[in-house]
């Protein structure tokens, strides 16, 4: 889709998320990206998974790109791929429009968060330390591998957060083993089983509090830290994304010292990786889901780093 059309007006385009998240969190906005102007809308369906399809089917081909918003086709652990087959009926109708679910972001700008907390809060994290707990480390690959590399002591939460189990796991070696050995179940199990949806994601209910104790830095998806996270957070550094003014004002509201949000935020909020990658895809022009390398060298173009605020 080029932006000079044969009448001679501007085109915008547009890429649409449909999560199977809370519509509470819906929001459009409009933005200029290398010179694109790029409708970016997130359609939330409060953990329908069919009502999702039926919007996929209804606007495929219409939009320059789609974002898989709420859930995940798959996780990518260490360039391995393990499909989330529950999730895939609620592509079935795609035939045109590329769909992503923003693995090329988590394992690109997400792996660039380490280096921007250490370049912003030297003296902070001198003072507090380097802990870490990751609440899924397979869903968020990029990020893990920031912190390894810059040193940072890590708790990875995948069996308590995922799974239920108090189970913490510390070495990257073990991540890739409960990925190799649990995916390939896990991958078969209703979503809704592993992750919140819809309304459940409204709820908040504390546990595994001494490890966020333990952590000076809180990171991963934003869902699995607001839903078991404790109500004293003073001085915590949280890193991740899709956050909602209304999620800024809690994490503010339990005393968390600083914000780094891996998108960057548009009129107010953080959009999720799947919607920050489809906006990529229309703004590129190619009808397709993008490299690891065409990604980056975007992120460059655009001056795209993680975006770090400090909330008490």
């Amino acid at each position: 889709m080029n932006n000079d059309s044969s009448d001679g007006e501007w085109q915008v385009k547009r890429a649409v998320s449909i999560s199977i998240g809370s519509s509470r969190r819906d929001k459009t906005v409009e933005v200029n990206l290398l010179g694109e102007q790029v409708t970016i809308q997130r359609i939330g369906t409060d953990g329908d998974m069919e009502k999702a399809a039926q919007l996929y089917r209804e606007l495929d081909g219409k939009v320059d790109a789609f974002g898989v918003g709420g859930a995940d086709l798959g996780l990518m652990v260490d360039n391995r791929w393990y499909p989330l087959h529950s999730v895939r009926p609620m592509v079935r109708y795609i035939q045109e429009t590329p769909v992503v679910d923003g693995t090329g972001l988590k394992n690109t700008l997400e792996n660039r968060v380490a280096p921007v907390l250490e370049a912003n809060l030297k003296p902070y994290l001198d003072q507090v330390g380097r802990r870490v707990l990751i609440t899924v480390a397979a869903d968020r690959w990029g990020m893990t591998t920031s912190f390894v590399q810059a040193g940072y002591d890590c708790v990875f939460g995948d069996l308590m957060f995922g799974l239920g189990l108090g189970i913490p796991l510390r070495k990257v070696g073990q991540i890739k083993t409960f990925a190799h050995l649990v995916m390939p179940i896990v991958g078969r199990l209703p979503f809704e089983m592993v992750y919140p949806t819809g309304k459940e994601q409204e709820r908040r209910i504390p546990r595994w509090e001494q490890y966020y104790a333990w952590a000076s830095v809180i990171a991963g998806d934003c869902h699995y830290i607001k839903r078991h996270m404790p109500v004293q957070m003073e001085g915590k550094i949280i890193v991740t994304n899709t956050t909602t003014p209304a999620d800024v004002a809690l994490f503010r509201e339990t005393g968390v010292k600083y914000l780094l949000t891996t998108t960057p935020t548009l009129d107010g909020r953080s959009f999720g990786t799947n919607m920050m990658e489809a906006a990529l895809i229309a703004v590129s022009g190619k009808k397709r889901i993008l490299t690891q390398d065409e990604i980056n060298a975007l992120l460059d173009r655009l001056g795209f780093q993680p975006e770090l605020q400090e909330l008490n």
